[in-house]
């Protein structure tokens, strides 16, 4: 990212939309993956111009770069995705805060912890 907030020749928090070329080249996956997940993905839902042409919002691309962490990084199938993805929000909204962003740099500190909380629950319940 350069000082003036552009990453991969995208301008981020400048516009309001993104067309669906300007979301591949920031995330790095072909238009024919997020079409597909759009089909699959029921959060994902971007609005369409008037000449039918996807307009990607910034909400919309932050839940596409959930749905790329989840399965390829963690290596989920589309329907434990869905599931994940889904639950996350779910609890996000109970108790009114928002989802961790996978590319945030304390993710893996996040997971580290819930590893090691996991390991005393298995301690307690011997």
């Amino acid at each position: 990212m350069n000082t003036n907030g552009e990453k991969d020749g995208v301008m981020l928090g400048v516009k309001t939309y993104y067309s669906i070329s300007e979301v591949c080249s920031e995330i790095g996956v072909a238009p024919h993956v997020l079409r597909y997940w759009e089909s699959e993905f029921p959060q994902l839902r971007p609005k369409k111009n008037r000449a039918g042409n996807r307009a990607y919002r910034d909400r919309d691309i932050d839940i596409i770069k959930t749905i790329k962490h989840l399965l390829y990084e963690e290596g989920y199938t589309i329907p434990g995705a869905k599931k994940n993805l889904a639950a996350s929000r779910s609890h996000s909204a109970e108790a009114g805060t928002a989802v961790i962003d996978p590319g945030t740099p304390d993710h893996g500190g996040i997971m580290a912890v819930k590893k090691e909380l996991k390991e005393i629950l298995s301690l307690l319940t011997r």
